[in-house]
């Protein structure tokens, strides 16, 4: 067998050569569509054939955006599965959350000259009141309605 290539060049007993990376950009390890990860060297997902997306960086990406981050908190679908209330209810919630600020709120802005005004403005935070309490009450209800289905 030797005999028959003897003068064969060398080139398939050498290891390949690396390619140099500085002009490849990075590329995402995991598929955005279906959480599965990327074979190596693939540019589509194996699973549902979505392309290959070069990696971002988050520092260069959205640097502008980093002082809001704490702002995530406040997002109505965090928001929604940290208190476990389901869209109504939700919204019963912050329906009452704006009533009791308006309660405060009768009471620093407007001042007391006399009796007459006092009694005004107590008038409106009983009314304000009121409303917060129906709407947290129909936040319960509605939540509670809203597990018997489950």
């Amino acid at each position: 067998m030797s005999e028959v290539i003897d003068n064969a060049p060398q080139e398939f007993w050498r290891p390949p050569v690396a390619q140099p990376e500085a002009g490849v950009p990075a590329m995402v390890e995991v598929c955005d569509g279906c959480e599965t990860e990327f074979m190596v060297g693939a540019r589509f997902c194996h699973e549902c054939g979505a392309a290959r997306q070069p990696r971002i960086h988050p520092f260069t990406a959205h640097s502008w955006t980093r002082p809001l981050e704490f702002l995530q908190v406040l997002e109505f679908n965090n928001v929604k599965q940290w208190l476990g209330l389901s869209m109504a209810s939700l919204i019963a919630f912050f329906a009452g959350l704006g009533c009791l600020l308006a309660a405060v709120a009768v009471g620093v802005i407007y001042s007391v000259q006399n009796l007459a005004d006092f009694q005004a403005i107590q008038s409106w935070r009983t009314q304000w009141l009121l409303a917060a309490l129906v709407a947290f009450v129909a936040g319960i209800l509605l939540k509670q309605a809203g597990t018997a289905r489950k």
